[in-house]
């Protein structure tokens, strides 16, 4: 019986529990009260140019979405508000809109691009409840399919993800350039 292999470079880390260094990039600006150690705080200060390296697929005034660099499904995002803010109540009105309307916008982009069937949306808020960035808030947004659970996780504790992430960079970002119906 032949046995075919499945290859997700992205997840070593992951799973090792190290990170990779985070890619050089030109930082524009450091924004009030960020932390330099955090990878949102890096992308909200990063030049335009460095979006594609660092997964930012889209910038409001107010936020960031980004793709999860270790991903539990194709497509998982992250979004998140610019400032390094770890608790709902310090998000403005005007913050908490924006970040509402990129879930609901993303969650519509990932349904025409990729044919989603459902969404996990989730937020972890401390590092108690999981939070892997408990300084900086940051919303799930995980693509599902019917079926998508495979025996994967069940004997190996693994979860295949069927494209690369730049790709995935280049799907989403089309899509979000495109025109609204």
């Amino acid at each position: 019986m032949e046995t075919d292999r499945l290859w997700a470079p992205w997840r070593l880390g992951y799973v090792q529990g190290s990170v990779a260094e985070e890619p050089a990039v030109d930082i524009d600006c450091w924004r009030p009260g960020a932390d330099h150690d955090c990878f949102l705080c890096r992308a909200a200060a990063a030049a335009a140019a460095s979006d594609r390296v660092l997964g930012v697929v889209e910038r409001t005034p107010l936020s960031l979405v980004v793709t999860n660099r270790f991903p539990y499904a194709n497509g998982h995002l992250l979004v998140s508000p610019l400032d390094h803010l770890a608790s709902l109540a310090d998000l403005s009105t005007e913050q908490t809109l924006d970040l509402q309307h990129q879930i609901a916008r993303w969650c519509g982009l990932i349904s025409r691009s990729m044919q989603a069937q459902g969404f996990n949306v989730g937020l972890n808020l401390g590092a108690v409840a999981g939070a892997g960035v408990p300084g900086h808030l940051h919303w799930h947004v995980v693509p599902r399919w019917s079926g998508d659970v495979n025996f994967m996780p069940s004997v190996a504790g693994i979860r295949v993800l069927p494209q690369a992430l730049d790709a995935l960079w280049d799907q989403l970002t089309t899509v979000a350039a495109e025109p609204h119906p």
